[in-house]
């Protein structure tokens, strides 16, 4: 099953057990509230990332890592030890498979590097 096919029935299914009338995922700044002393990164990832690549079965995000790395790797982005802050830049500038890229306008370089050093640093960084 490809992970477009599974990225979109996740979404459907979202969207008709919801009741939705358009579709419940879009990027969006995801509201948030931290605990006081919580790693800038990680209100970044989750006010701008955890959106797709949160916990959950309506992340689509998660859901595609999910059949793509068979259990290989994990499928949330916060579990992974592989990452490098370069390659996180990466794939939030120029995107990946169905993840859009997001423009500076979008997600400023300091919250881009601020998500790049807490997923690069296996969840741990600033």
């Amino acid at each position: 099953m490809s992970v477009r096919l599974v990225c979109t029935v996740v979404l459907l299914v979202r969207c008709v057990s919801a009741g939705a009338v358009e579709p419940t995922i879009s990027w969006t700044w995801f509201p948030v509230q931290e605990p006081a002393g919580t790693p800038r990164g990680k209100i970044e990832f989750d006010r701008a990332c955890a959106v797709c690549h949160g916990t959950g079965p309506d992340r689509p995000g998660t859901a595609s890592l999910q059949v793509k790395y068979q259990g290989k790797l994990p499928a949330l982005l916060e579990e992974r030890t592989d990452l490098t802050p370069a390659a996180v830049r990466y794939f939030i500038r120029n995107g990946v498979a169905m993840m859009p890229r997001f423009r500076k306008t979008e997600l400023s370089d300091p919250q881009v590097d601020a998500i790049a050093r807490y997923l690069g640093r296996s969840g741990s960084g600033s």
